[in-house]
Parts: C-alpha cells; sequence; structure tokens
C-alpha cells in the first residue's frame, strides 16, 4: 500500500522533533512560572526561554510577546473593542471583529487608506497572496508567513502581529500577541497577572516550550533557503496541472505568494467532492481554510476577488511543507488529473 501523502500544512504543519523534544522536556519541570520557590524560578525560566525564542524567530527583538491559546485568541485580544477595517479575505478569527470594507482586487491585493486604524494580513491562508503592509499599520494576522517568509516584525512598522504556534511545527492550542513595546491593551481574560497583566491563566508550560522550539527550527531552515526548495516543487505542480488540464483556474499566482500553496478551481466540481475523491487516493487536501473548509460553503475569500459562485465553489488548496518531495506533487497531479478527466466525461 503507497503512503498516505500530507498536502495540506497551511492546514496545521506536522509537529517538528525539536518540538517533541521541548514539550516532553517541560512536562517534567513541576513549578507554576508565578511561583518564586526554585521549581516556579525553573519554570519561568522555561517559559521565558521560549519567549526570546519567539521574538527572535519573528524579528522582534525587544517587542512584547503575549502567549494566548492560538492566533484566534490572539486575534480577539488585539480586536476586541476596536472600531478596524479590514478585508473580506481576513481569516474568520480576524473578520469577526473588523468592518470588512477595505477593497480587495481581482489578484487578492488590498487597498488600505487608514493604516492606523485597520488590519490586513501579511498572507493569505487560502490563495497564499501576499500582501505589502503599509507602515503604521494597526494589526496584521502573521500566522502564514511566520516560518515561510523572510520579514522581521521591528520592520514591518505595524503595532501587533498574530500568530500561531501549529503553523509552523509547534502543537496546536498555542499563540502569540506580539506587540510593540510601551502599546497599552486591555486584557480579556482577567484574573491573575500572568503575561505582562495582559493574559489572565497560567500559562500552558509545555505548549509554549514547544512553541518556542518549533520557531527556532523554522527561523533556521528558513535561512537555509528551505522554503526555497518547496517553492521549486510548488512550480513543477502548477504546471504539470496547466500543461494538462487547460480549464484549471490558477487563483493568486500573478503576484506574491507563499512558496508552498496553490489555490486552483475547475468550475462545477465542487471543491469538497476534490477533496473526498483525493483523499480516497491517499492525498489530504483542503477546500479553503481548514477553519471554514468544512462548512460546504463556496469560499468567501475567492468571491471578494471577484471570482463566481461556480469557481468559489470549486476551489481547491494544495499546501506543501519541507517534507513534500517532487515525487509527492507528481502523485497528486496523476492522481487529480486522472479524476479531472472522470469529470470532464461526466459533464459532455
Amino acid at each position: 500500500m503507497r503512503r498516505r501523502v500530507y498536502l495540506d500544512w497551511n492546514a496545521t504543519a506536522p509537529l517538528r522533533p525539536e518540538a517533541r523534544q521541548a514539550m516532553s522536556a517541560a512536562m517534567d519541570v513541576v513549578g507554576n512560572p508565578a511561583s518564586v520557590h526554585a521549581e516556579g524560578r525553573a519554570a519561568k525560566t522555561l517559559l521565558e526561554r521560549a519567549r526570546s525564542q519567539v521574538a527572535a524567530a519573528l524579528g522582534a527583538e525587544g517587542a512584547d510577546i503575549v502567549f494566548t491559546s492560538g492566533a484566534t485568541e490572539a486575534a480577539a485580544l488585539a480586536l476586541a473593542g476596536r472600531a478596524l477595517y479590514g478585508a473580506a479575505i481576513e481569516h474568520d478569527a480576524v473578520a469577526a471583529w473588523v468592518d470588512d470594507s477595505l477593497p480587495v482586487d481581482a489578484d487578492g491585493r488590498v487597498t488600505v487608506a487608514d493604516p492606523a486604524r485597520s488590519t490586513l494580513q501579511l498572507a493569505n491562508s487560502e490563495t497564499g497572496v501576499v500582501q505589502d503592509l503599509p507602515p503604521g499599520l494597526a494589526v496584521s494576522d502573521l500566522t502564514q508567513g511566520f516560518g515561510k517568509l523572510r520579514f522581521a516584525f521591528n520592520w514591518l512598522g505595524c503595532d501587533m502581529g498574530i500568530v500561531s504556534a501549529h503553523k509552523l511545527g509547534g502543537p496546536k492550542g498555542v499563540g502569540a500577541l506580539v506587540m510593540r513595546p510601551g502599546l497599552d491593551l486591555s486584557a480579556q481574560l482577567k484574573g491573575g497577572g500572568q503575561e505582562m497583566g495582559r493574559r489572565a491563566g497560567t500559562e500552558n508550560l509545555v505548549g509554549i516550550a514547544g512553541f518556542g522550539a518549533a520557531a527556532e527550527a523554522a527561523a533556521r531552515d528558513l535561512a537555509d533557503g528551505v522554503w526555497d526548495r518547496v517553492d521549486e516543487i510548488r512550480n513543477i505542480l502548477v504546471a504539470t496541472l496547466a500543461g494538462s488540464a487547460e480549464e484549471t483556474i490558477f487563483v493568486g499566482n500573478r503576484g506574491a505568494r507563499l512558496p508552498n500553496t496553490v489555490c486552483f478551481a475547475v468550475p462545477g466540481w465542487k471543491g469538497e467532492t476534490q477533496v473526498m475523491q483525493m483523499d480516497l487516493a491517499g492525498f489530504a487536501i483542503s477546500a479553503g481554510s481548514a477553519c471554514s473548509s468544512g462548512k460546504l460553503r463556496a469560499s468567501r475569500v475567492l468571491g471578494a476577488m471577484g471570482h463566481e459562485a461556480a469557481v468559489a465553489g470549486s476551489a481547491i488548496r494544495v499546501s506543501l511543507g519541507p517534507e513534500t518531495t517532487e515525487d509527492d506533487v507528481l502523485r497528486f497531479a496523476e492522481a487529480w488529473l486522472a479524476q479531472f478527466r472522470r469529470h470532464r466525461a461526466r459533464a459532455a
């Protein structure tokens, strides 16, 4: 039996061995980071080491790193109670809090008129489109770009950034809000004084340790050119599909995009159907964001880009990672093209 091929890295990346090792070691640390005795200080040391690792990987030295339960909580912490503008391409965790009136063009690019009152993602999880963030931006969702793109928070010029551990090989259920130093923010979870008074509750030390180790490893991969190789493999996949299925519409491929992402559609062939067919063939892909792909609706992101429902409802996303091989994508292309030919024959 041929091994399954995982091509849904934008939904979640496999746990890195460095993160697993760090988490295992953290399980043996008894103390609470808020305690002042030796055991508590040991836990605090582990917590602050992870904070430094995440800050260094983000290029956010000197910024405040507030650990949360994930990017969704980080978004709520950054956005709740604020009247900010956003675009309809934002992840649901951000879109829930903003006025989504910022214009989006056919290439998925967003125009921001008032950065200080706006939020804009660095990269889109469905299309891979990468934005040019304007200076003075209030908030940016950095989740998909962190670990895949070369950037530094301290150079972006935004006040706050949202990140998640499991998108770069850390554990699920851990994220962070990175903040420009000296920025005032009201806690949403109140109680103790943890996380500089911005997020009450005893820190998830095991998860945070895994996050720190994963961030450090991800930064090392990026510096070593690992994602440049992923980009080459992604381009092989695109060329193979485009050369054999002319009806295919590739989304967001006319500008900068994540090195691992390809979003494409065959109008009239439902994305959910393709996901199930590929799953049976041994390939894990998605029909949009992992947080919304199970809702059986056309992609809100593609709709915002001006695509008709027939396209938005037929789009699938293939996202690669450092473990993806050329053989993996060629096998996927072979399996997908076989189903494509069947679909075309049925539609004839």
